[in-house]
């Protein structure tokens, strides 16, 4: 397997790794596809690291992030004079991939008139650069990757089928991270240490009510949207014990992801009006009568929703009862209790908190 860290054990992350394994000894094209996030790149270059070709250049081409009017140039090279502002012979980044490993990104932006001159290099693996007649003989693996429905793009025009079906030999669907949680847990501690390492912190506890909300969190921005994340929560912790800014990520959570069932709806009403009263449940200005609810039914939803409230001190003595942070809700647990290397402090009240265990330790799907 690869050298790169590939961190996880989740079902869909082993059969990635595993159709990783059976396509890379092989020279076939590879065509990946998933959400915005999800690491494609990373995979394209555990395929190159896995294969004989892993001791030759791995080249990576953004297919988007290029002019269409500047990418046959640079994907092929073009000779002095064969356009203006073209002072010297320049190699393209086929020949620059020679003997190793292409990646051609977002291939689905790739401009209509420039895919039957892709499609004719996979075929006959030759170039010409522009200017010049003379063609040049390549020993390249291509490896494509889009975040767009190709198939449906085939069936509007919008991209060439022929192409679709040279790139498309061995497809690698990689899942979104809402649909492999039990990795969060793994990808949260190594990010933590990446980045502490980086700004010269030490940090070696993650709260569990911390691990919760990242794990339950939707992440439409995936494992890049986690790193994210995580940089941010690393800068602002000063002690050992990371800290992360939970409002901030519940209110990104409820404002910009997409609705996608009744449940959803429910909770993103539950948390406008929690927010909307102050995070107070009872009382006659409380959410519960916003609602229309009693306060145990709301409670109740709140527990099955997995709503809660970032605090940093503790509360007071007030008959309204509030939503706290996540670990003070439903299950007696001592007053003091130990998340691994740091101890948290229950208040001196009786009141009956929700606890998980601390998460399993990091393993690596790499290597």
């Amino acid at each position: 397997m690869s050298k790169l860290d590939l961190i996880g054990s989740s079902e869909k992350f082993r059969a990635v790794l595993d159709r990783i394994d059976m396509v890379a000894p092989v020279d076939s094209a590879v065509m990946i596809q998933g959400e915005t996030g999800t690491g494609k790149e990373v995979i394209a270059q555990a395929i190159h690291q896995a294969s004989p070709r892993r001791h030759s250049p791995f080249v990576a081409v953004n297919c988007a992030a290029i002019p269409s009017a500047l990418l046959e140039s640079e994907l092929f090279g073009h000779e002095r004079g064969a356009f203006t502002g073209a002072v010297a012979q320049t190699m393209g980044r086929f020949q620059s991939a020679n003997r190793g490993t292409l990646f051609l990104d977002e291939i689905g932006d790739l401009p209509l008139e420039l895919q039957p001159k892709l499609l004719r290099v996979l075929q006959e693996m030759q170039i010409e650069r522009l200017g010049s007649g003379r063609t040049i003989q390549l020993d390249v693996r291509v490896v494509a990757a889009t975040n767009q429905d190709l198939w449906r793009m085939v069936q509007y025009t919008k991209f060439r089928a022929d192409l679709y079906f040279r790139l498309n030999v061995f497809p690698i669907m990689l899942p979104p991270l809402r649909e492999r949680k039990d990795d969060i847990p793994f990808l949260v501690e190594h990010f933590v240490q990446k980045f502490a390492k980086r700004q010269g912190k030490s940090i070696d506890c993650i709260p569990a009510e911390v691990m919760e909300v990242l794990v339950y969190h939707d992440w439409p921005g995936n494992i890049r949207e986690l790193q994210n994340v995580v940089e941010r929560a690393v800068i602002i912790t000063k002690g050992p014990v990371l800290e992360l800014q939970v409002a901030e990520l519940m209110a990104h959570s409820a404002g910009s992801t997409a609705i996608k069932t009744l449940a959803d709806a429910e909770r993103a009403h539950i948390v406008a009006t929690l927010e909307a009263t102050n995070w107070v449940i009872g009382g006659r200005h409380g959410a519960a009568t916003q609602l229309g609810l009693p306060r145990t039914t709301l409670i109740t939803m709140m527990q099955r929703h997995r709503i809660f409230r970032e605090t940093s001190a503790q509360p007071a003595e007030t008959p309204e009862l509030r939503a706290e942070t996540y670990d003070r809700f439903f299950v007696p647990v001592p007053r003091a209790r130990s998340q691994g290397s740091c101890s948290v402090q229950e208040p001196e009240d009786t009141d009956r908190v929700y606890q998980q265990s601390s998460p399993a330790r990091r393993t690596a799907g790499g290597e």
